[in-house]
């Protein structure tokens, strides 16, 4: 098999796709804070991840994995040395000092790039033929560091894993709730595509040895031709985890799909439709049931949720990006547009008092 060096953008949720690709035997590099890299380098990047037939969740250390995990400021990568980089910050975290700087140093090397955070970038976006990228530029932070970037070299992953890292933990601690899979679409490279299939099948047969026997792990890495997949995650994040945000306090993803189910199942396919509106066909998309009952143990607000209660001036806008869209497809929902002007309220309040 080829061994794959692979730079990853952001260590809590990269952390996850690091170390299965680790474990596969490939050399991953992860970007993150000094202080992040140094406890990494020190004591391993550490998953905790519930197994199915397992009675508690199983810890993986990279330390004891097939290939290497590392990690850096951003300072001291060479973007040149790797074969692929995954996109794993959220968005806003992309227009901060050396970050951005590393961002066009990716570019100008032309090393394609597999972006996992909910907001695709606008490069992948400039790849569906039913979208006008160009028009979407004020639901981003900084629409320019993506100026440099070629269409043809970026693809979007979509993370629908739930993961946090525990605050009563150490950094190097990601702990996953909902162990779903990754959902990569294609590139435009035969090339590339044939790295992904690879770096997916390597996922595939992975076994880690626990309590005396070997065994398969949750959260694969699938691949599919279809651009359109990982845009299923949409009405995930439309119907529970921006919905989470409310007046005076967040709910837990749980509760906002579930406190009235036939209005999230209004929301969820509505955004559907905003989907295939741009291309998709409803195979490519995830049916209300499945992420109705997959919510049903989400039983924390989401991210973006607890970023804002934390007092976050920017977030990822994908709530933003939706409504937006819709609107040139001349589609409109009052459910998404309070959502979105909910989400408005506490920006505006968190940069009043900052």
């Amino acid at each position: 098999m080829s061994e794959y060096n692979i730079l990853i953008l952001g260590a809590s949720y990269g952390s996850l796709l690091g170390i299965k690709l680790a474990l596969a035997g490939h050399t991953v590099n992860m970007v993150c804070l000094p202080e992040e890299a140094d406890l990494i380098n020190a004591e391993g990047a550490r998953v905790r991840l519930p197994v199915r037939g397992q009675g508690t969740l199983v810890e993986i250390n990279s330390q004891n994995v097939a290939g290497k995990l590392s990690a850096a400021p951003t300072g001291a990568v060479d973007p040149s040395e790797y074969d692929l980089v995954a996109l794993a910050m959220q968005e806003p975290q992309y227009s901060s000092p050396g970050v951005r700087e590393l961002m066009d140093d990716i570019a100008k090397v032309r090393v394609p790039c597999m972006s996992i955070m909910n907001m695709p970038p606008p490069p992948y976006l400039a790849r569906l033929p039913g979208l006008d990228a160009s028009a979407l530029s004020d639901c981003f932070t900084d629409h320019s560091i993506w100026d440099n970037f070629d269409p043809a070299l970026m693809t979007l992953c979509s993370p629908d894993a739930q993961a946090f890292r525990p605050p009563e933990e150490k950094v190097n601690l990601l702990q996953v709730g909902l162990p779903t899979n990754f959902k990569a679409a294609r590139f435009d490279s035969d090339q590339h595509n044939d790295m992904l299939r690879q770096l997916a099948a390597d996922v595939e047969a992975i076994r880690y040895s626990h309590g005396g026997e070997s065994i398969a792990l949750p959260v694969k890495l699938r691949v599919h031709e279809s651009l359109f997949v990982p845009l299923a995650k949409w009405n995930m994040l439309l119907t529970g985890n921006y919905r989470c945000v409310q007046k005076n306090d967040m709910r837990p993803i749980k509760d906002a799909v579930h406190s009235d189910l036939e209005l999230s199942r209004l929301i969820y396919n509505w955004v559907g439709e905003v989907c295939q509106s741009i291309g998709a066909a409803e195979e490519d998309l995830v049916p209300f049931e499945k992420y109705a009952q997959a919510a049903e143990g989400l039983l924390k607000p989401s991210s973006a949720a607890r970023a804002l209660l934390a007092g976050a001036t920017k977030i990822e806008r994908t709530d933003l990006l939706v409504k937006t869209i819709a609107a040139s497809k001349g589609m409109q929902c009052d459910n998404v547009d309070r959502t979105v002007a909910m989400v408005d309220l506490w920006l505006q309040a968190n940069r009043d008092k900052a």
